[in-house]
């Protein structure tokens, strides 16, 4: 695999790693009723197929840098991670009930964070065959179905209709009324982190999110995002950062091209 000069040599093994978790995800995908195991405690589904990524991940990344911590969705009582020590975090199957819903889109998840932002990622739709890689300060890339990695940005800026992408499984009052407050704009529905990729490869302008998500929702695409020229930044306009002393996000908006009427929604925030 091939990403060109001052690439990291661990990106490649992240994608490898992301999409040998995603095999393990499709060995119960055509069986789902059976892989479903449980509810976690805010009611969202767990399945088998969470934690067979999840050891698979696990295990890889002990094998790339061993006794480096790794906070994961499933083993997130963990508490923060130490000021300055680098880390993983992990979303072994991100999109549950997309996954249950077999329409393919869910995401394997897999970020290196440092001084509190992803650095590193991989981001893998197992169904789609489509592996998003970042790394900060350099770029990103899509890979389609094991082809040359491509280099994926953000537009420049929208052309007619702003292109807003939302959640498929989560809607809410608040989007909704944020949406009446932008120009012209058209919305598309996807699930999981793949809504990040899409505004990243500059399929969408905007992804507003009003509601809950936790840091392993995030990372990973979150790099691919900011990799690719975008921007993830809190309802005040500020940086979307983790390894807070709870794993919950605040609300955020993930941006390409940077426009007025987004200073416009951030001053609003501000002055609320």
């Amino acid at each position: 695999m091939e990403l060109g000069a001052g690439a990291h040599p661990w990106l490649p093994q992240l994608a490898t790693l992301a999409q040998q978790a995603g095999a393990a995800i499709l060995h119960h995908y055509h069986d789902v009723a059976a892989a479903k195991l449980d509810d976690k405690a805010d009611g969202s589904p767990l399945t088998a197929a969470d934690l067979a990524a999840h050891e698979v991940i696990v295990a890889g990344l002990q094998r790339i840098a061993p006794g480096m911590p790794i906070i994961s969705e499933e083993n997130k009582h963990n508490p923060p991670v130490a000021p300055g020590v680098d880390f993983w975090m992990v979303d072994p199957l991100d999109g549950t009930k997309e996954f249950i819903g077999r329409n393919g889109e869910f995401t394997v998840n897999i970020a290196l964070m440092r001084d509190g932002l992803p650095v590193l990622s991989a981001v893998y739709a197992p169904v789609l065959g489509t592996t998003y890689l970042g790394q900060r300060g350099l770029g990103a890339w899509r890979i389609k179905d094991g082809a040359v990695p491509q280099t994926i940005s953000v537009t420049t800026a929208p052309q007619g209709e702003l292109r807003v992408v939302a959640s498929r499984s989560h809607s809410d009052e608040k989007t909704v009324a944020l949406l009446q407050k932008l120009p012209p704009n058209r919305v598309v529905s996807a699930g999981s982190s793949l809504k990040f990729c899409m505004v990243a490869e500059g399929s969408a302008d905007f992804y507003p999110r009003l509601g809950t998500t936790m840091e392993w929702d995030t990372a990973a695409a979150q790099c691919v995002l900011e990799a690719a020229g975008g921007r993830v930044v809190r309802c005040d306009g500020t940086q979307l950062r983790y390894n807070k002393d709870e794993w919950r996000n605040p609300y955020f908006y993930a941006i390409g091209a940077w426009l007025p009427i987004y200073d416009e929604i951030t001053a609003t925030y501000r002055a609320a």
